[in-house]
């Protein structure tokens, strides 16, 4: 009767009865395979970012870590998903801009919120995005890009990762600021709208530089301008955003890992060292900077307040240009 007693006790009893606390237990993470959710459909920058990381975090932490493709809502289905996940540091997200930010910011029935339902653990690195067209489209650089849109409002049409996303919501930002009209086709990730991209199913882009930049390199896409602190060593002749006038559209994108809330801090800790020492390798940052991208590598407590500074932006662009799902 005692054995079978014990044998229903649940796991925090035992751990009582046994002297074992849930910081010893922390101490064994990881003990099996961890998941890094891209939020995203496979191609855009989201997922090049992490599939970049996922290995060395994982030689980091003793434990393989794999990448699944979440897509969907601009980012909120597999936010939500990881929302929703076990606490338990075994399943981890990578948070953008677009999940964290400029979707919650349009869409008010997203079903988490975005400073409190999650546990931001490091920022990996930030991206410029990019403004770029088919070559098939009548301009070859920004003059003649917003001469050809604003004297044919409505003809054209722009791509970008989702409604809501960081590139939709920069892109209505431009059309506010610019007194233009561009049709916004929404997709399940900036790898699907590329594709058409270049195919020329859209003649517009909006999107992150590192999913763009090998397409803009091989002259398969033309760039017009860059949201980036300063000009791209590998686009010396394309404008920033500030150059052309439009300095509130030159913001950088982020891509940092995240966590359900309540994970114990001893697992925060192990990640965020984990990622910090992935990134001591040349090799792995040359990866991640030489698609245009800037290593962040910043404490938890920073990564909230970024994402919380975004945050209230978008909300005021979202305001103040009277931007709706609709």
């Amino acid at each position: 009767m005692q054995r079978r007693y014990l044998f229903a006790l649940s796991t925090a009893s035992v751990l009582a009865l046994t002297g074992v606390s849930g910081s010893a237990l922390a101490q064994a993470y990881p003990n099996k395979v961890i998941k890094l959710q891209v939020p995203f459909a496979p191609g855009g920058t989201t997922d090049i970012i992490a599939r970049v990381i996922a290995d060395p975090l994982g030689k980091a932490l003793g434990q393989s870590v794999i990448v699944e493709n979440k897509a969907g809502g601009g980012g909120v289905v597999g936010a939500l998903e990881l929302s929703r996940a076990a606490p338990d540091g075994y399943t981890l997200g990578v948070a953008t801009v677009s999940s964290t930010a400029a979707n919650p910011a349009i869409n008010p029935k997203i079903p988490y919120n975005t400073l409190t339902d999650f546990t931001p653990i490091i920022n990996i690195a930030a991206t410029p995005n990019v403004i770029a067209v088919n070559p098939s489209f009548p301009a070859r650089n920004y003059k003649e890009f917003l001469a050809e849109i604003k004297k044919n409002p409505g003809k054209y049409s722009f791509g970008s990762s989702g409604t809501g996303s960081i590139a939709h919501l920069q892109m209505e930002l431009y059309k506010n600021l610019s007194g233009t009209f561009i049709t916004h086709i929404p997709y399940r990730g900036s790898g699907p709208a590329l594709n058409d991209a270049v195919a020329g199913q859209i003649p517009i882009i909006f999107d992150n530089l590192p999913s763009a930049l090998p397409f803009i390199l091989q002259k398969r896409l033309i760039a017009i301008a860059v949201a980036a602190p300063q000009r791209v060593a590998a686009m010396p002749d394309v404008p920033t955003f500030k150059e052309v006038g439009l300095e509130p559209v030159n913001r950088m994108a982020y891509y940092g890992i995240t966590a359900p809330k309540g994970i114990p801090a001893d697992v925060v800790e192990k990640v965020s060292l984990g990622v910090k020492k992935s990134l001591e390798d040349p090799a792995v940052r040359r990866r991640i900077e030489d698609t245009g991208s800037i290593i962040i590598a910043n404490t938890p407590e920073q990564f909230a307040a970024q994402i919380k500074a975004e945050y209230e932006v978008y909300k005021k662009v979202v305001e103040s240009a009277k931007l709706t799902l609709e």
